[in-house]
């Protein structure tokens, strides 16, 4: 599965700390091999065509498969990088 960053994706990503991009890396990583992986925790968002997956207790990344692409929306903390603020 190849993988796509959104803009919106890169952006909230570079103001990550570097712990934190890493913990991104490797989220990436366990969804491109196998996205029921189970730490990710990942599940349908409601009311949207998109995904969110656990980076760590305070971190979430959303998502979207189209055909064979792994498109990343964006990162943040819970609510941000849910979108929600």
């Amino acid at each position: 599965m190849r993988v796509k960053r959104l803009p919106r994706f890169d952006g909230a990503y570079l103001k990550l700390s570097p712990a934190t991009q890493k913990k991104v890396e490797k989220t990436i990583m366990f969804l491109v091999s196998d996205l029921k992986y189970p730490s990710l925790r990942v599940k349908k968002m409601q009311g949207v065509d998109a995904y969110e997956a656990r980076v760590d207790i305070h971190y979430r990344l959303t998502f979207g498969i189209v055909a064979d692409v792994l498109e990343l929306y964006t990162v943040g903390m819970h609510d941000t990088g849910l979108g929600k603020k």
